[in-house]
């Protein structure tokens, strides 16, 4: 077994297992990629712990914390960890590599596993995040996919990554679309900071030297906020236009947000997040076809009188280089037009 001595984040590769000893609220908020949350304090006891604290001082804490902490230590060592042979290699983890991942590791190598320790927990590993984005971000060799609502910019990325391109998809990254209807059914946005995590990850398996499809964005996608050095590349890098006519792009939209028929109220709810955008008369004739279900007329209206100016105005503001772009105008856009173009993009 080797010494005990933290080790740093360029070592994750290391080990068999990433354990994060924080709490289940810490954890759900960002965590290291493929890390498992075995608290050795829960939320209720984190909070007990720190009002202790506060209030009667360091010892107490400890002597209760400490309490809680071989309670939680003995449950993980029955369940979670009863299984794994001698020779397991696991990673622990809290929030500044204090206490609560020291004592993991402190019974985890009395057991006789090779257990190490974080050098500055969590917060160092996010110093590295944010480092990592910084530093390699305005390297990157980006194509900015852009176009008016509707012209199958996502699919386009998603047929260029089948292509073998590279690709960063920052809407799937944010498990959002990207606009006030963008929310996806059924699944929730990351924090900001795991957010972030997601696109460090992504960056990190990135070629500079190869070129990498982006899909235009402002700087916000639903609850998330692009990191200024990724926002800036994208805005001063090659754009590639792609164009189709208002029924090709409708027939896409009917396809892509045909679940926003699936609740009438909720959609109406979404649109009236427009209201002071456009006259009250047009929201509530919005409002009435998301209800009735006529979503034809409703996404018909929404491209023409909001998408499109709004694209006109933001897109052709923000991205410094799409008066020269590369443009592509498809008649249809349907599977067998956009993988030709995708293979077109991919072959250079």
């Amino acid at each position: 077994m080797s010494a005990h001595r933290p080790v740093g984040v360029d070592q994750l590769g290391r080990f068999d297992a990433i354990i994060d000893a924080r709490s289940p609220a810490e954890f759900a908020e960002d965590h290291l990629p493929g890390a498992i949350n075995c608290p050795v304090l829960d939320d209720e006891e984190r909070r007990i712990v720190g009002t202790l604290y506060a209030t009667q001082g360091a010892f107490v804490a400890r002597r209760i914390g400490g309490a809680m902490v071989a309670a939680n230590l003995s449950h993980h060592l029955r369940t979670h960890f009863s299984g794994m042979p001698e020779r397991w290699r696991p990673l622990v983890y809290c929030w500044r590599g204090g206490m609560r991942s020291g004592s993991m590791v402190t019974w985890m190598r009395m057991v006789g596993w090779d257990a190490q320790q974080l050098a500055g927990g969590y917060k160092s590993f996010r110093r590295h995040v944010i480092a990592r984005i910084n530093d390699k971000a305005p390297r990157l060799d980006l194509r900015v996919v852009c176009g008016p609502t509707g012209s199958a910019k996502s699919r386009l990325l998603r047929l260029l990554a089948e292509e073998g391109a590279q690709v960063l998809d920052l809407e799937a990254l944010a498990v959002h679309k990207g606009s006030v209807l963008g929310q996806v059914p059924g699944a929730r946005q990351p924090t900001q900071k795991g957010f972030e995590t997601r696109l460090w990850q992504a960056i990190e398996a990135l070629d500079t030297a190869r070129p990498v499809f982006v899909e235009a964005e402002s700087r916000r996608i639903g609850q998330v906020q692009l990191p200024t050095p990724v926002l800036e590349r994208m805005r001063a890098s090659p754009c590639v236009e792609l164009l189709a006519p208002v029924p090709a792009r409708l027939d896409y939209l009917l396809q892509d947000y045909a679940y926003l028929g699936d609740d009438p109220a909720a959609l109406a709810r979404q649109i009236g997040l427009l209201r002071g955008l456009h006259a009250h008369a047009t929201i509530d004739q919005w409002q009435a076809w998301a209800l009735a279900g006529e979503l034809a007329p409703l996404f018909e209206a929404l491209m023409v009188q909001h998408y499109d100016p709004a694209y006109a105005r933001s897109q052709r503001g923000d991205f410094l280089r799409l008066a020269q772009a590369e443009r592509h105008t498809l008649a249809a856009l349907d599977e067998a037009s956009l993988r030709a173009l995708a293979r077109q993009l991919a072959a250079r």
